[in-house]
């Protein structure tokens, strides 16, 4: 019984990696760009919303460098949608997998949010480095507060995403909602306004929303001490917690309603 139940994270790694692998060759196959296409695609969005933002808006916005306002708020926008987007129909997708005892719901969300992540970060990586050759940007004043909201943002994400992919499996008419509710994100997401151009009032509304405050830690850390920014970790960790731990409890109870052939 103990040998039929995944237990152990180097034996959760060995499912995800295989689950990875599979993931890979089904969605993107052997041709074209192949895998790669997980890095393209959301470079190819960045590059043009900069490039139409350059000819329709001014080279700064509120004294702040567009290039590096667009990057910082549009790949923080990108990677929350993306694992909404691409995890919210993981396990129905992939239903037949559960056949095998020792593959769990996790595995298959835990498989697409790992990809997601992936290639959200390397897009970022490029954009920054294509930005940092026009000299649009600087080096990062402080990578440690980068890789925190980076990975703040990154729990969000997959919290919301998980916490969506429960209510979608108990709900037909939620599922259908899901595309309305990816869009809605875009005003409360912190990507196209920071907290510093809003009045104070309005400030402290907005920062109840989680997902601001991952994008002000990304901006603080790139734009330096210079650029007002408005953050707190702790709120956002919180957030982090609860969103994860309601959507593990929506999935552990809406993959009981999945029949496995």
């Amino acid at each position: 019984m103990n040998r039929s139940l995944p237990t152990g994270l180097p034996l959760h790694g060995r499912i995800i990696g295989a689950l990875m692998m599979r993931e890979i060759m089904t969605r993107y196959g052997r041709e074209g760009l192949g895998f790669l296409w997980l890095v393209a695609e959301p470079l190819i969005f960045c590059v043009g919303v900069l490039t139409m933002w350059h000819f329709i808006k001014p080279p700064y916005e509120h004294g702040i460098k567009l290039g590096p306002f667009v990057m910082t708020g549009y790949m923080s926008l990108l990677l929350l949608r993306h694992l909404i987007g691409t995890t919210i129909t993981a396990l129905q997708a992939n239903s037949g997998l559960l056949y095998h005892s020792r593959i769990k719901p996790l595995h298959i969300y835990a498989t697409r949010v790992v990809l997601e992540f992936a290639g959200a970060t390397c897009a970022f990586i490029i954009v920054y480095a294509l930005l940092l050759g026009l000299k649009q940007v600087n080096l990062p004043t402080d990578y440690l507060l980068l890789y925190s909201g980076w990975l703040i943002m990154l729990g969000l994400g997959s919290g919301l995403a998980l916490t969506f992919g429960g209510l979608a499996m108990m709900s037909d008419l939620f599922e259908r909602l899901i595309g309305f509710l990816s869009y809605a994100l875009i005003p409360i997401s912190g990507a196209f306004v920071m907290t510093s151009f809003l009045p104070p009032s309005a400030r402290e509304i907005y920062l109840w929303i989680p997902f601001p405050h991952a994008v002000e830690m990304i901006r603080a850390a790139v734009f330096g001490e210079f650029v007002e920014t408005h953050y707190n970790p702790a709120y956002a960790l919180l957030w982090v917690l609860i969103m994860n731990l309601s959507g593990v409890l929506l999935i552990t109870v809406a993959s009981k309603r999945i029949e496995v052939d």
